[in-house]
């Protein structure tokens, strides 16, 4: 599931959700994150720090997944932004728009949503400037 790939910087996981396990309410993690079971709820990577979700073919997530890497083989319903990479294995099923800097899709991958590409350097975090106001 970790190639040798150099845009996947983790390649160890630090907790798992086990198939059979609900969990509703918002998931903030760092490090890799595996769930195998069902999330009701955002699943969000601490910022400036890489943070890695794996999803196996029975997971299911309702809610945003906003981390660096992803690779989905289960469903989500909700929108994803990865800063760095996605890749959806062969059961993914993702009902929702995916948002991704580095794109892998298999076979049999499944998008009902958008397809949106983030070039390096922006960000959805826009902070306005105000005028200067002279007197």
């Amino acid at each position: 599931m970790f190639g040798n790939k150099g845009n996947k910087p983790q390649n160890r996981i630090d907790c798992l959700i086990g198939a059979g396990t609900t969990i509703e309410g918002n998931i903030t993690f760092s490090g890799g994150l595996r769930v195998d079971g069902h999330v009701r709820g955002n699943v969000l990577a601490l910022e400036d720090k890489p943070g890695t979700l794996v999803l196996s073919e029975q997971a299911r997530i309702e809610g945003e997944i906003r981390v660096s890497h992803v690779v989905i083989n289960g469903t989500v319903v909700g929108p994803v932004h990865a800063v760095e990479y996605v890749e959806l294995q062969p059961k993914a099923n993702v009902t929702g728009d995916v948002y991704y800097r580095t794109l892998e899709i298999q076979l049999g991958a499944v998008v009902q949503g958008r397809l949106v590409y983030q070039p390096e350097g922006k960000s959805d975090k826009v902070v306005p400037l105000k005028p200067v106001s002279v007197e």
